[in-house]
């Protein structure tokens, strides 16, 4: 079938365009710039230049397609300035709108382990209460969230922190991975889940068989606490990595503090506010009903971190 990707030059959209193309699919691809997805897509289908938030240009691109990925939004956690709600909120109702107006089958959504998060529960499920986050990446990938499940046949899959190689602008986890071995790993309540972004995207090609009705996928990945992550850093590297225990009070004022110092000095270091409360509440995801039903297994996240480590070195984002 011709799927629509949008995002497709972003770090999730780039390796799904390549597992779509791997599982015979053709790919249309929704993009603002297509000199930056030459770069990033290794396998490139037809480009279509245009931006979400324009719902005439969207509409004309679905209508040539048989089913859509929407993996474009905006991150905004690490302390990027973003137009969340464009992306995020009027490019969403744009793209999944017309795709079920026009019959599209399947339209698969990304969204995010998030919009559970801060949880209720010690383990999150695909039928865990959605949170009521208190940023603004939360609270827009919260109302994306509500808008998809009141939509008819929509398919949302919920990944956990994304790394490996091929990002490209550094964010999310993979910049905190860099800043862990930079700068040291804080010791806090929490934890994280660690889920390879090629993992991901074959997830994502697994979603495109027709007639299934709308589903929900969580995929969460492999949950560490912080003080395992900061061993697995070790391990992966061969150099001991500085650890620092601090209160979660103290962690929340730290990415306060840097949330004002970025808006007046440059600082180059991905804690914020937002950061630290997703830090400090995420809880494990059950996974096994989504890697059961798509039939995906996850490669062990020693590999993926020490990918991960590799690429940024070989990029220049990281010297060891």
């Amino acid at each position: 079938m011709r799927v629509l990707v949008t995002g497709a030059s972003g770090f999730i959209g780039s390796h799904a365009v390549v597992a779509l193309r791997e599982a015979g699919h053709e790919c249309l691809l929704l993009v603002r710039n297509p000199e930056k997805v030459k770069k990033v897509v290794k396998v490139p289908g037809v480009l279509y230049q245009a931006d979400i938030t324009d719902a005439e240009a969207v509409r004309k691109a679905l209508a040539q397609c048989d089913a859509v990925l929407h993996a474009a939004a905006d991150i905004g956690v690490t302390g990027h300035e973003v137009d969340l709600h464009g992306a995020n909120v009027r490019g969403l109702k744009n793209v999944l709108a017309q795709a079920v107006e026009l019959g599209l089958d399947p339209i698969v959504h990304l969204s995010t382990v998030a919009v559970f998060v801060p949880p209720s529960r010690p383990v999150i499920t695909v039928d865990s209460p959605l949170a009521r986050p208190r940023n603004a990446y939360g609270m827009t990938k919260l109302y994306g969230e509500r808008y998809a499940r009141d939509l008819d046949g929509v398919t949302i899959v919920y990944p956990g922190g994304v790394v490996g190689p091929g990002q490209p602008t550094l964010d999310a986890l993979n910049e905190g991975i860099r800043a862990g071995l930079r700068q040291g790993w804080p010791i806090v309540p929490g934890g994280v889940n660690v889920l390879d972004v090629r993992d991901l995207a074959v997830a994502l090609a697994r979603c495109f068989t027709p007639g299934k009705g709308a589903r929900r996928y969580l995929l969460g990945g492999h949950f560490l606490t912080w003080g395992q992550m900061a061993t697995l850093c070790e391990d992966v590297t061969g150099r001991r990595v500085r650890r620092f225990r601090i209160p979660g009070a103290l962690l929340r004022a730290t990415g306060s503090t840097l949330d004002a110092l970025k808006r007046v000095v440059p600082l180059d270091h991905p804690l914020t506010r937002d950061a630290a409360d997703i830090m400090l509440t995420l809880v494990p995801t059950d996974d096994v009903p989504t890697l059961r039903e798509l039939g995906v297994s996850l490669r062990p996240v020693e590999n993926t971190v020490a990918d991960t480590v590799r690429w940024l070195i070989a990029e220049g984002h990281l010297t060891i």
